[in-house]
């Protein structure tokens, strides 16, 4: 009897092609870019959710877009272990499917708890790409080019805060608020296809671990630890929790407060290509200037000019017009679009050899810290931009004497090991004698 009939038929694997530079920014700029679509697509659309769905106060629309947020912080901390177990397209699946039940979730919502449930479905779900994503980067890129190729990213990703407002607004005229959700939808599907079929995993077979309790609350303290990575990570939090203060105020400031209506994506997009234009920037000079160079710089730009319009606001009538508004919206927003890349990319620099749950403990401690913050100054709105404006000048102060106390534990590191390796040579000695 001829054996080799029997023998199993070897069959070669499939090799997934590598990306271009341009594909693979492309893509991750899509997987990003859910949570921004998530949320701006939203804002027109919060008042008409909130009278649909029975909320009792316009402040209380803001719990659509804090939801997503709270599902978000929540999600990093399971995601980056799991990608780091499973490998990273595991996780960023498991994602995208989380978030589109969320979608569904959120479409079918009858009463408001319901669609805030929904909201942090989807939160949760898209926590996986967003985070895991910093990882898979990680992976194959590290310090200043991290740093460039994340502005790449964020540049193209920056597309979506401008036209999603006005794709949500153009539903809502020619449909409903649930058709928002089914478009969200779709683009999981397309991306999740996307992702699947054309992206290689980043993350070899030896570097993955076993899924552990334990490793994360090692990481956690490990985190907590390093003065580095801790301070950018909290600076990063600071950061966005001014700016989510924005995001979760932006509908009733910009469509109530400054009476824009249907104009209000045209202005919340204006605002949104300030960031654009500074992480392009960023991408251009954070490897000739360096990232602690450029966000010292952000950080006193964006605080001292807040502080100078709060002196302005208190010495005259108290209130500002819509042209000071845009003024210190565009300056702020382009030296917040400077700070996102690079604190991320300083808090993870020191966390390369276990990135992905070092990409989950900063993402969810930064998370849930701007959560609490914008929230905060969300519910603060009281009908003018005071709140606002006074978030963002006394957390930049924060951010800027964090960023100064992290430099000082670098500088001591640094004279620290050069101090040992100057008495090296007189150990050798005294070891030959």
């Amino acid at each position: 009897m001829n054996l080799k009939f029997f023998a199993p038929t070897k069959h070669k694997e499939k090799t997934i092609p590598k990306l271009s530079q341009i594909e693979f920014v492309v893509l991750m700029a899509m997987m990003i870019s859910l949570v921004a679509m998530s949320i701006d697509s939203m804002l027109p659309a919060l008042e008409q959710i909130g009278n649909d769905l029975g909320s009792t106060h316009p402040n209380d629309n803001q719990l659509v877009i804090a939801a997503l947020f709270f599902g978000f912080a929540v999600g990093q901390l399971f995601f980056g272990p799991l990608s780091d177990s499973t490998g990273r397209k595991p996780a960023i699946v498991i994602g995208l499917i989380l978030f589109s039940i969320g979608c569904i979730q959120s479409y079918l919502a009858q009463d408001f708890n319901s669609m805030l449930i929904g909201r942090f479905v989807q939160g949760l779900g898209v926590a996986s790409p967003r985070t895991v994503s910093s990882a898979l980067i990680r992976d194959l890129y590290s310090g200043a080019n991290m740093a460039r190729m994340m502005s790449l990213i964020m540049s193209v990703f920056v597309l979506v805060p401008v036209i999603a407002p006005a794709v949500g607004q153009g539903i809502i005229a020619i449909s409903n608020w649930r058709m928002i959700f089914a478009i969200l939808l779709l683009m999981a599907l397309v991306v999740l296809v996307w992702f699947k079929q054309r992206q290689p995993e980043t993350l070899a077979k030896n570097r993955q671990h076993p899924f552990s309790t334990k490793r994360i609350a090692v990481v956690f303290k490990v985190t907590c630890l390093n003065r580095i990575t801790i301070g950018y990570t909290v600076i990063s939090g600071l950061v966005f929790g001014a700016f989510s203060g924005y995001l979760i105020s932006s509908q009733q400031i910009l469509q109530i407060q400054y009476k824009l209506g249907d104009q209000f994506p045209i202005y919340f997009g204006g605002l949104a290509l300030c960031i654009g234009a500074a992480t392009l920037t960023n991408s251009r000079l954070v490897m000739r200037f360096g990232m602690y160079h450029l966000t010292t710089i952000a950080l006193y730009t964006k605080t001292l000019i807040s502080i100078g319009f709060l002196i302005y606001m208190y010495t005259s009538s108290g209130s500002l017009s819509f042209v000071g508004l845009m003024i210190w919206g565009g300056t702020s927003f382009f030296c917040v679009g400077i700070l996102f890349g690079n604190t991320n990319s300083l808090a993870m620099e020191p966390m390369g050899h276990q990135a992905g749950v070092a990409a989950s403990v900063v993402g969810a401690i930064s998370s849930f810290l701007a959560i609490i913050l914008g929230t905060t100054i969300g519910q603060l709105y009281n009908g003018d931009v005071i709140p606002l404006i006074s978030g963002f000048a006394i957390l930049g102060t924060l951010s800027i004497v964090i960023a100064h106390w992290s430099e000082k534990g670098r500088i001591n590191q640094d004279l620290a090991f050069i101090a040992t390796h100057r008495q090296l040579p007189n150990l050798r000695i005294r070891d030959k004698k």
